[in-house]
């Protein structure tokens, strides 16, 4: 064997060798691939799967909508509407944070504010970037399709009458959680329950399919409040007429339904707009019909009358001497604006009465007045269920002195709101009956209680009608075609050191129609300023206005239609 071929021999062996090693990495390589293989599809196929879905597989929440608020006749005073809230993973967001800018844009946000929101939120999952934009504004971001960026559904609340229903209905936060008015008294009832389902996404974050539902959600429930909306807007007009026409700082107004109790209307002045977020002031939210305390002053004067007839010692024709026209109680001067000399009951409430009125009082037990003060509801909170009703004052009998039994009969030293005072007036009204106040509207009156006589009540009702008469001081809040009760107030405010000479509070509390009453209202204006304070001024008109309107559209008959001439009559029917 020659030299040359021995060499060839031997470097065919060696590529034989190479080519065996080459193949049995390759086959080893191959073999190891097939094994990871069965080991990560068949051996370990949970943990791939648990891997995969911790990766593409999210939980995600279902918004349900709060139940709809209505007035009686069934007219949206607040309501649910879709909105998307914008939100981000900000650690997936990082590597596009040059689509900031344009983010910001879209959003109405501050980009550098935005930028470093995202850059202080690394270590979150889960950020928003604002909540409750419009679904075209929520489109406009997916354009971008920037990695962790994504859109959650929610409800946003709407109150189409505004700031005519905003203190009775109140508003919710930005979580769609009730805080003040029905939406916080009836939050439980309203809220509806998230619901849950499990969706897989794709690497920017986008959802792609929706895997399984977890959990439906659970939409809050209606609630049918007690007000009609067309006397809620009557009222509302007319207080703030009253209120710019006498530059007042404040007031209220509210109608019951003597017959169930409901509230038909409560309104105040000033107001807000409950879709304004920036309006959101305690200031300007708070039902002050409801919430705030005042003295009522003469508008109390019939509760008197009816404890000393209820007293079995006077009759509503019972005289008491008011002559010289003032009284002395300690070293207090109590004084009518003349002498009246020796009146009847009825005269007392038609002309206001301070002397006669302290008189009457005074000769009653302190127990005995102070019962009567409470059966019709003084000292206590209305049924009405409403976040932060006040209770009024009312101090107990044994802590009162003299002076204390005779300015209670006039209206100082007690406090009530304007829906307390309502509240005792449609006592008057149902003829002793006390019902329940609702801010819901009720298929069926509730059961009342009896807190006075028929008699004593029907008497007072009938005094009350001369305060309206000619020669009364309350003819301002007659209505035509219809009878009449009512009284009229006039305070003083209390200041620091006592009260002030310069600053009233207006005041009519009245019924209609007086033989059937119907409706039962109160009317406050706070500190009118100019030459018209009066109560028999200023907040008697107030009432006339809207219990005119009131009548006509609950369609209430006339009790008070003027006499014809049977002449007349006859004269048309022979035409």
């Amino acid at each position: 064997m020659t030299r040359g071929a021995e060499t060839k021999q031997q470097a065919a062996n060696r590529f034989l060798r190479r080519l065996t090693l080459v193949s049995a990495f390759f086959a080893l390589f191959a073999a190891s691939l097939i094994a990871r293989a069965v080991h990560l599809q068949v051996l370990n196929k949970e943990f791939l799967n648990q891997q995969a879905d911790s990766r593409h597989l999210r939980t995600e929440r279902i918004s349900a909508h709060r139940g709809t608020i209505t007035d009686r006749n069934g007219e949206p005073l607040a309501i649910s509407t879709p909105v998307d809230s914008i939100w981000a993973n900000p650690k997936k967001l990082a590597p596009a944070v040059d689509n900031v800018p344009q983010l910001a844009g879209i959003l109405g946000l501050d980009s550098q504010l935005l930028m470093r929101r995202i850059t202080r939120s690394m270590d979150k999952e889960f950020l928003y970037l604002r909540r409750h934009v419009s679904p075209e504004k929520a489109d406009e971001v997916l354009a971008l399709k920037l990695p962790g960026v994504n859109v959650q559904r929610e409800y946003r609340r709407y109150y189409p009458a505004g700031e005519v229903t905003g203190h009775l209905v109140g508003f919710t936060d930005i979580d769609d959680d009730g805080q003040e008015g029905l939406e916080l008294a009836f939050n439980h009832w309203l809220a509806g329950e998230s619901g849950a389902k499990r969706v897989l996404k794709d690497r920017l974050g986008r959802s792609v399919e929706n895997v399984e539902s977890i959990r439906p959600p659970y939409h809050g429930k209606d609630l049918r409040s007690s007000i009609d909306l067309r006397i809620q807007y009557v009222a509302y007009r007319t207080l703030k007429a009253a209120i710019q026409s006498y530059k007042a700082e404040a007031g209220s107004i509210v109608v019951l339904d003597i017959h169930t109790g409901e509230v038909l209307a409560v309104v105040n002045q000033p107001t807000y707009n409950p879709n304004d977020r920036s309006q959101y002031s305690a200031e300007r939210y708070r039902n002050r019909a409801i919430t705030d305390i005042f003295e009522p002053g003469s508008s109390i004067k019939p509760l008197i009358v009816a404890a000393a007839l209820e007293s079995g010692e006077y009759r509503p024709s019972s005289i008491i001497d008011t002559a010289p026209g003032y009284v002395t109680v300690g070293a207090k001067k109590i004084e009518d604006s003349r002498n009246l000399g020796r009146v009847s009951l009825t005269t007392i409430l038609a002309r206001s009465s301070n002397v006669g009125v302290t008189k009457l009082a005074m000769e009653l037990q302190p127990d005995q007045l102070w019962n009567t003060m409470t059966r019709f509801g003084l000292g206590s909170m209305t049924s009405s269920g409403f976040p932060g009703e006040s209770a009024g004052l009312l101090t107990h009998y044994n802590h009162w002195q003299p002076i204390s039994q005779a300015t209670l009969a006039y209206g100082y030293g007690v406090s009530v709101t304007p829906l307390q005072l309502a509240q005792a007036y449609a006592v008057l009204g149902s003829n002793g009956i006390a019902r329940p106040i609702s801010l819901v509207a009720l298929d069926q009156a509730a059961g009342g209680e009896r807190k006075l006589s028929k008699d004593s009540a029907t008497a007072v009702r009938r005094m009350l009608e001369e305060v309206v008469r000619p020669g009364g001081t309350g003819t301002k809040a007659a209505v035509t075609g219809y009878r009449v009760a009512g009284k009229t107030g006039t305070a003083w405010k209390f200041a620091a050191g006592g009260y002030s000479e310069d600053k009233y509070i207006s005041i009519f509390a009245g019924l209609a129609p007086a033989s059937n009453p119907r409706l039962a209202a109160v009317v406050v204006i706070d500190e009118p300023n100019g030459e018209l304070y009066y109560g028999s001024d200023v907040a008697a008109p107030v009432f006339a206005n809207v219990i005119s309107e009131s009548l006509r559209l609950l369609a209430v008959a006339p009790d008070a239609l003027p006499a014809r001439d049977p002449n007349s009559i006859m004269q048309a029917m022979s035409r």
